[in-house]
């Protein structure tokens, strides 16, 4: 069973997590939960553990129940210019900008983190299966992610996105060496396009 909070200080605690973050293509999101100090869900887990119903059932309750949440994201380009690690950490700030109210303490999916204003706060590794609010995060940013991979999905159709979320697998491989990167692939990881490939693509 996950524990609702980690500071028993009874400050008003927010988890926050991100998806995306190993994807080829496509933003980072990430969620910032507050629940109630006292609250209960044995359904809620890490949301890798969960399968893609359970998930879209479970943001539904963590919409309803949360004191407040919201969801950040940064764009293919800007994760381009500032690096992933700091595009994941941007779209937590993000997340935690857009909650109604005002966290006076951090939990974090993870071990990477930078200040949030002057917010304590706490790295977690694994949070996502120990702590409710990470958790909930965790189901938020993999759930809105996945339906704006959905989207994209529909307007690049050639790399699978709607079963692989941009993920490098075999079909996105594939849809890359045929059709090179489209305009919301990172350009700054390694895609696996040959050189020649990639400067046509450029050209174009």
């Amino acid at each position: 069973m996950l524990e609702p909070i980690y500071n028993t200080s009874g400050l008003v605690e927010a988890g926050c997590d991100e998806a995306g973050r190993g994807c080829l293509a496509g933003s980072v999101y990430a969620a910032a939960v507050i629940l109630p100090p006292d609250y209960r869900n044995d359904d809620l887990n890490d949301s890798k553990q969960l399968t893609a119903r359970r998930r879209y059932r479970l943001r539904e309750t963590i919409e309803r129940d949360a004191l407040s949440w919201a969801v950040g994201v940064v764009t293919a380009e800007e994760i381009d210019r500032i690096n992933i690690l700091n595009a994941s950490i941007l779209a937590m700030h993000r997340a935690l900008d857009a909650l109604s109210v005002r966290p006076e303490y951090i939990i974090v999916d993870g071990n990477r983190f930078r200040p949030y204003d002057t917010v304590p706060y706490t790295t977690i590794v694994k949070g996502d299966g120990k702590f409710l609010s990470i958790a909930a995060a965790s189901i938020l940013a993999k759930t809105y992610r996945d339906d704006y991979m959905q989207a994209m999905h529909e307007q690049y159709p050639h790399y699978g996105w709607d079963r692989n979320a941009g993920y490098p697998t075999k079909k996105h491989r594939e849809g890359l060496r045929l059709h090179g990167p489209s305009p919301i692939h990172r350009l700054s990881y390694n895609l696996g396009i040959e050189p020649t490939l990639f400067d046509e693509v450029e050209k174009n």
